[in-house]
Parts: C-alpha cells; structure tokens; sequence
C-alpha cells in the first residue's frame, strides 16, 4: 500500500471557528510523517479526527485503504495512539500497564518484546508513580504498540522534557521505524521534526502552509546559508570578497558575515582570502533551518507564537 493515510479538504468548524481549514495530505507507509505547529494550530484536532475519535465537518479521509466513515473498527484495531499529557495508572507496573491496555485489543504483540524494544527491561517491574518523565513517556510509546498495530499516532510526545529525556524519547520513536511502523508525529519543536521525521507538513491557523521534506522545505522557503569569518582584519577581508563578486557582506563585531547559497562557495571564498595573504582565525557555517521556514511562510517566529 503506497499511502498509509490519504486526507482530502478536511475541515473542522466550531462555531465560527475553522480550527482545522480544508486542508489535504497523503502519508506514505513506513514513513515518519511530522505535523509542525504551534498549539492551537489544528495538529492534534486533525489527528484526533484520523483516528476516529472526532468527526470532521467535511472532507474525506482513507486510513490503510479504509474509508473512516465505514470501517471505523478496522481502523481502531489497525492503529496505535500516544495522546497528549499521556499517564497510565499510578500503582502498576510497567509490565502491568502494557498487559492492561494490550487487552484492549483483538491483535497483540508480545510484552516481553516490546519491553526489550524500549530497553525497559530494568525497569518492568516498578511502579509508573515512580518513574521519570521521559520513562513515562518512553512506557507511553510502547504502550501504543501493544496491538501490533500498522500506525502510531504520537502527539506532542516529548513536551515538558528535559533535553536527555527528549532524547531518549527520539530514539524510541526511532526505533517504531525500524520496526516498519508507519508514524504519525505532532510537534511543536522544530529540532525534534528534524531529526525524526522524512515528510514535514507545517501547520498555521488551521492551514498547511508548506509540505516536503526537511531539505526541500530550507532549499525553497529558508534563508541563505551564512560563512562567518572570525579574527581577520575586516575591512581588508571584505574588499577582497567584493572584489571576487561576492555581496551580503557585512562587518559583525570585528567579524565577518556573508551570505552563501552553495557550498562550494566556501572553498572559493577561502582561496580567495588565502591568494591575498588574508588572515582569519577561524570559519564558521550558520545554516538556515526550519525556524527560517516557518517565519516565511507564516512571517511570525514559531517559539514566539508559542509564548
């Protein structure tokens, strides 16, 4: 099956409200698809409708070639959910927790393989009041697989993490891909997108505003890469570069910044200063990334939105 998920003009009205805004999408299987926004943007409506807990206003959706307004059984059997600020109950095991919500379910994989999975074998038998907050949502990952499923939905699943444990997190995710899972992920972290995901829609007030994978959303929405000269005479260093045809330069507290598109266009730009006897201490490399992306699709900051 090519599309694990296919979404056409989806909308979800409350009142005057279009929290989810005619919006279109396809996901393919095996992927790790990733749903970019700040709160409130419509990520975690649109995936609550995919997985059959809300109803759209309109649009069509196909979830593993069913159609979700006929085979909403098959869907739920077929798909594992993480959802937002997930907990379990306090005074189980993990081991406990997993076998309860693995009953759930028709389908289920085996305990002892989805533990070994998320390397919580030395922690199966403690309690889940006990754990930290990236175990608990490490616990949460794991729980999504307990019926084998074809899909987890993963919304927000690292929020209010510390950086190791977000880490930890990832690699759990990461770990679902090798599995052959098909992953849907919300987030609002830009770096967590990038480092997890092969397909990125970006959503804005209730719109995709741009779609594609990490490299092809920088190379046609992000800004120009930017070479930083440090410890050279600057005025010298910038005559030389205007001379060779280069511009966007600028002097930056006894620095030097430029603005590249290739990256070729470093080496040239160091033998250019090496063949006038320019000396500089050191280079750096400032590339654009998504943050870049969203403020020019958007054109408002993505953690400012999020204040």
């Amino acid at each position: 099956m090519e599309y694990a998920i296919e979404v056409e003009n989806l909308t979800k009205t409350y009142g005057e409200l279009n929290a989810v805004d005619n919006i279109s999408f396809k996901v393919n299987t095996g992927e790790v698809f990733a749903f970019l926004g700040p709160n409130g943007a419509g990520k975690t409506t649109t995936v609550e409708i995919i997985e059959t807990i809300r109803k759209p206003t309109s649009g069509h959706i196909k979830v593993l070639g069913f159609d979700f307004k006929e085979k909403n059984k098959e869907i739920k059997e077929r798909i594992g959910v993480l959802p937002q600020e997930f907990t379990s109950f306090q005074r189980l095991t993990v081991r406990e927790t997993l076998l309860y919500f693995s009953q759930l379910y028709k389908k289920r994989k085996d305990i002892d393989s989805i533990i070994d999975l998320f390397n919580l074998k030395d922690k199966e038998n403690a309690q889940y009041h006990t754990l930290s907050g990236g175990l608990k949502q490490r616990v949460g990952v794991a729980m999504a697989l307990v019926n084998d499923p074809d899909i987890v939905f993963l919304d927000e699943p690292t929020t209010g993490l510390d950086p190791r444990a977000r880490r930890d997190v990832w690699k759990a995710i990461a770990g679902l891909k090798q599995e052959g899972k098909t992953v849907f992920l919300t987030t609002h972290y830009m770096e967590e997108a990038e480092y997890l995901a092969d397909h990125i829609a970006i959503i804005h007030k209730g719109k995709i505003v741009g779609e594609g994978t990490v490299d092809w959303l920088i190379d046609n929405y992000g800004e120009q890469s930017i070479l930083l000269i440090k410890g050279c005479k600057t005025k010298d260093t910038i005559e030389v570069l205007q001379n060779n045809g280069y511009q966007n330069i600028q002097a930056v507290n006894g620095d030097v910044e430029i603005k590249i598109s290739k990256k070729d266009a470093v080496i040239d730009i160091l033998f250019h200063l090496r063949e006038k006897n320019i000396y500089y201490r050191e280079v750096d490399i400032k590339h654009s990334d998504l943050e870049d992306v969203f403020l020019n699709l958007t054109g408002e900051k993505l953690q400012e939105v999020m204040t």
